[in-house]
């Protein structure tokens, strides 16, 4: 498309905002970007319609198609609701959750949103106050409803809001679920298509009684009690980054038996500014800043943050010389895993019918742990929607122990269906109780775990490429390495090629079908020395990532020095060879 047909286009939609039924401060908004000789915003607030991605429909706010205000926040709850009505068709009363983080108009689109979903004769149940991800989840179970939402951006920057879709098992939407709410939303040709006057009789405020409820059950999922007991007044510093875990988490905890719980006051403070942080990110150090500062006042064992909506976690822990070393989303995941895997066995627990799902751009080294303690593993698509889809096929039939994510997010239980922060701190709070019985930290642990199943560092990058232009930009790349994929990664020769657009595999110069039930916009590149790479547009942010596995030579804890030294290098070879 050329730029005047470009232009011509976005214009022609923001004339429609300023002709139809929408309200005068928006309306202003839009004859500002008009009139404006730069023409720039206005192309980036029109150019496309907000789509569900891995993460649901995300964007900056603002006017406009592309942007998360109140309209297209009601055009995506009317055609969820237009969807509902006709797979449910034949309920009585179809129902619905919807929660919200602690972001600037969160409260506001939740609300327009109950009245949408009110007006459409659909039974709300709304949180009275900001609550996690996972809740909601745990809600929409729990309640028997049909759906749910969040309203969140879970750690994006301020200027981003989100709209997160459920099912009735809790777990965000899936193919076909997702592209035919796309199709219901894009259906609605008009503002007055929506409705918005709520009918207050089918919205009901809901809050504690879920919040004990679900404290309850997470209690269930304990593996060590006697160690907590024994290490009670381990002391943790906790921070929500000034979001949702900023009640649920500290209760939970104490629910657990620890009884040492070290707030960071600064960021208890709930607001969508995030104040303290320039990013509400636990996968940014300085996010981590303030609380490792606390735990060092404090002199405290570890340090967990929360991401705004909940659900993710970053940890700190202290090395053999006492200081604090932040813990990756891979390291974190496979601690996770070891430690689940090693209790149920422990415990007997193990059956036969066990199973864990991790992503396909996290670490190798999960596989290894389950399989080898008799424990099935799942490699499925970034996003935890499809660790839930691994859940739902096999309910009833196989037994799940955990899952998790790179990206910060895991899940030690099967009655949330997304990953869960509250469950997760409260679990490692238990595995660093059970390690401290065990005569380790969490870091000599991790050390340990890299002794028995070998030594993997993993580095993500991250190339943002913002707007229509930078969209573009990440397509090419993503069509260069698939035409011409690289022979030979860091001096070692690929050896294996997953292209998961195609779901073709080339495996040592032969071609093969890889078993996957959706295509996904993934390339990977394996080498003859253990090194995997995955190449990806995020499905949520403007970027194209970059993850890369390489392992290393750990034949004792004496050894960890050297091999994360020589991984590292490894890892800049690689950057080099890819030239990101």
């Amino acid at each position: 498309m050329s730029n005047n047909q470009l232009l011509e286009d976005v214009t022609q939609k923001a004339q429609v905002w300023l002709k139809g039924n929408y309200d005068a401060e928006t309306k202003n908004e839009v004859r500002r970007l008009l009139e404006k000789e730069d023409k720039t915003d206005l192309i980036e607030a029109f150019y496309k319609n907000l789509e569900f991605g891995t993460g649901g429909l995300r964007g900056i706010m603002g006017v406009g198609t592309n942007r998360m205000n109140i309209y297209t926040v009601g055009a995506a709850t009317q055609g969820l609701c237009n969807y509902l009505k006709k797979q449910f068709s034949s309920i009585p009363q179809i129902s619905v959750v919807i929660g919200y983080d602690c972001r600037n108009n969160s409260r506001l689109f939740a609300d327009i949103s109950a009245d949408i979903f009110s007006a459409n004769g659909i039974k709300v149940y709304i949180f009275d106050a900001l609550r996690p991800t996972p809740e909601i989840s745990y809600a929409i179970r729990e309640l028997n409803c049909q759906s749910g939402i969040v309203l969140t951006a879970s750690h994006n920057p301020k200027e981003y809001n989100g709209y997160k879709a459920y099912w009735n098992d809790g777990a965000q939407l899936v193919p076909p679920h997702d592209e035919d709410v796309i199709k219901e939303v894009n259906a609605i040709s008009s503002v007055d298509n929506i409705k918005f006057t709520g009918n207050k009789a089918l919205i009901e405020t809901i809050g504690e009684a879920m919040d004990k409820e679900y404290i309850e059950r997470i209690k269930s999922i304990t593996l060590s009690p006697d160690a907590i007991i024994r290490n009670k007044d381990m002391k943790i510093v906790y921070t929500p980054i000034h979001g949702t875990g900023v009640k649920i988490i500290p209760a939970c905890l104490k629910a657990f038996g620890f009884g040492n719980i070290i707030n960071v006051p600064e960021q208890d403070v709930v607001s969508g500014d995030f104040p303290t942080v320039i990013s509400p990110n636990p996968e940014e150090p300085a996010a981590l800043e303030m609380a490792v500062n606390k735990a060092i006042e404090t002199d405290a064992d570890m340090v967990m943050a929360s991401d705004p909506d909940g659900d993710r976690v970053g940890i700190a822990v202290r090395d053999d010389a006492g200081n604090f070393v932040l813990i990756n989303g891979n390291q974190t995941a496979m601690m996770l895993s070891y430690y689940l895997a090693r209790r149920w066995k422990e415990l007997g627990k193990i059956t036969g019918k066990e199973y864990m799902v991790k992503t396909i751009v996290t670490t190798e080294v999960i596989k290894e742990i389950a399989e080898r303690n008799g424990i099935e593993c799942y490699d499925v698509y970034t996003g935890f929607k499809w660790i839930a889809e691994i859940m739902r096929m096999n309910e009833g039939i196989k037994t799940y122990i955990g899952g998790g994510e790179e990206s910060y997010g895991y899940l030690p239980e099967d009655f949330v269906r997304d990953k869960d922060a509250v469950s997760t701190c409260a679990i490692l709070a238990e595995m660093a109780a059970w390690a401290k019985d065990n005569g380790m930290t969490v870091y000599q642990l991790l050390k340990h775990i890299y002794v028995e199943y070998g030594f993997s560092k993993e580095k993500g990058i991250s190339l943002v490429k913002k707007g229509k232009s930078g969209a573009d930009e990440i397509q090419q790349m993503m069509a260069d390495f698939r035409a011409n994929p690289p022979q030979e990664i860091a001096g070692s020769k690929v050896t294996l090629v997953k292209d998961f657009a195609s779901l073709k595999g080339i495996d040592n110069g032969k071609a093969y079908n890889i078993d996957m039930r959706l295509t996904s916009d993934v390339l990977q590149l394996f080498t003859a020395d253990g090194t995997k790479i995955s190449i990806r547009p995020s499905g949520t942010e403007p970027k194209i990532k970059f993850y890369i596995e390489v392992r290393a030579e750990m034949n004792t804890v004496a050894d960890y020095e050297s091999a994360n030294a020589a991984a590292e290098k490894k890892i800049m070879d690689v950057r080099e060879s890819l030239g990101v």
